[in-house]
């Protein structure tokens, strides 16, 4: 079969923006698709492309003319979900192939996609699972009976067979297939910087729990380490790009694989430059592995901090405290690692809490800060527990820039104090 895997464009919407004339919140990074790129490596029997729309806004209709695709799968976040229904609409009056969606949205809320465009429904990791319904579509054969797909019944409730993920479904002997991104490769850059950036994973989902998370509903909450010579594999891959992103929700969640990681780098004679996830208990319990991936060419970690404060940490399930945040700045910053921190602003901010937190980024060097608002993700336990405040249902706002609750301060305030974090804590970007 020809299939055709979509990355869907730049969408969603901003209130502030829209309200407010706010256009100051930006996204610093941009990427390739490595999800898409991690499917196609496993189908094997079919002539597979990528098309990102991210990078080529305009190249539907000619994709669908000139390859002409049997099975079209596209991936989507929270608030791509909207645009990928819409995709599916025009693909399916424009050639009629097979619509497939899978990805974040998909697993975490995949009635969403009960719909007439779509087909059928990857829920979880799919690098397996896909390949099984393409051959079976390809076959003639059964469908139902494929864990982790779902075919649509509109009208109807979602029926299908739990996929029990392991290791097997990360089918590793299939590299993925940078090659089908080739004609992008230079437009995924640290945006900011203008840095070419590479994507690879190490481990998929994540051994935590927190309340705002959508990572679970791909693995049911399993965490799978890929083996050390496919991560370096994959590495090498990518040639000569010189960042590489850990794309792990937590790439230190097995500290021994981490190390072991660490150490196949340095022997390996690979030279790069990374980016990786980290929880900053971790760097508090082992800091020798940092100040080793600090030789391997670790130049900066992503931590989600989201709070300031234990009971702002409690309220999300962080299973984590203030004070290990802080111990962990210190030790990061004795070793010269950059720090890309992750905030949550509440929307039951007051000025004097967007004043605590400016002050604390400022405090505390935090080298380039990340705001994001409290998001209730469908699927997630923090959408459970917040459903009934929920005043904004249309998907495109779930951008984590927008309010979706009331904001307990005046709107156009909450914004102004929101833009102005992201004024301040990026006049001077540092990775």
């Amino acid at each position: 079969m020809n299939i055709l895997l979509i990355n869907p464009p730049n969408c969603g919407r901003s209130i502030p923006e829209e309200r407010y004339g706010i256009t100051t919140i930006k996204q610093i990074f941009r990427g390739e698709p490595l999800a898409l790129e991690t499917l196609a490596g496993n189908l094997l029997e079919h002539e597979v492309r990528i098309l990102d729309l991210k990078a080529e806004p305009e190249g539907l209709d000619a994709a669908l003319a000139g390859f002409a695709p049997d099975l079209v799968g596209l991936t989507a976040v929270t608030c791509e979900a909207n645009t990928v229904l819409a995709l599916a609409g025009r693909i399916k009056r424009k050639c009629g192939a097979t619509v497939v969606v899978g990805g974040v949205h998909a697993s975490n809320d995949p009635e969403f996609f009960n719909r007439a465009e779509v087909d059928y429904i990857v829920i979880g990791l799919g690098k397996q699972s896909l390949r099984e319904l393409a051959n079976a579509l390809e076959k003639g054969g059964e469908t139902a009976t494929i864990p982790g797909i779902c075919h649509t019944a509109p009208g109807r409730t979602l029926r299908w067979q739990i996929r029990r993920y392991s290791r097997a479904d990360l089918v590793e002997e299939q590299p993925p297939r940078y090659d089908l991104v080739a004609g992008y490769r230079d437009q995924y850059t640290l945006a900011a910087l203008g840095v070419p950036m590479g994507f690879v994973s190490s481990a998929f989902g994540c051994p935590f729990d927190c309340a705002f998370c959508c990572i679970a509903g791909l693995t049911g909450g399993q965490y799978l380490s890929q083996s050390i010579d496919t991560v370096l594999r994959d590495i090498r891959l990518l040639g000569d790009v010189p960042v590489i992103r850990l794309v792990d929700a937590n790439t230190f969640g097995n500290p021994d694989h981490a190390r072991r990681l660490c150490r196949a780098i340095i022997d390996g004679g690979i030279q790069k430059n990374f980016l990786v996830d980290v929880r900053s208990d971790t760097v508090v319990r082992h800091p020798d592995l940092l100040r080793e991936w600090k030789e391997a060419g670790l130049r900066s970690v992503i931590i989600g901090f989201e709070e300031i404060s234990d009971q702002g940490l409690s309220s999300m399930n962080k299973d984590n405290s203030a004070a290990a945040n802080l111990e962990a700045i210190e030790i990061l910053h004795g070793l010269g690692i950059n720090i890309v921190g992750d905030f949550i602003v509440s929307p039951d901010y007051l000025e004097p809490d967007f004043e605590r937190l400016a002050r604390y980024v400022a405090d505390n060097a935090i080298d380039l800060p990340i705001y994001t608002v409290l998001t209730p993700l469908p699927g997630t336990a923090l959408h459970r527990q917040m459903r009934d405040q929920i005043r904004i249902h249309d998907l495109d706002y779930y951008t984590l820039s927008n309010a979706v609750t009331p904001t307990r301060m005046d709107e156009a305030n909450f914004y102004a104090q929101f833009a102005a974090l992201y004024q301040a804590g990026h006049k001077k970007i540092k990775l």
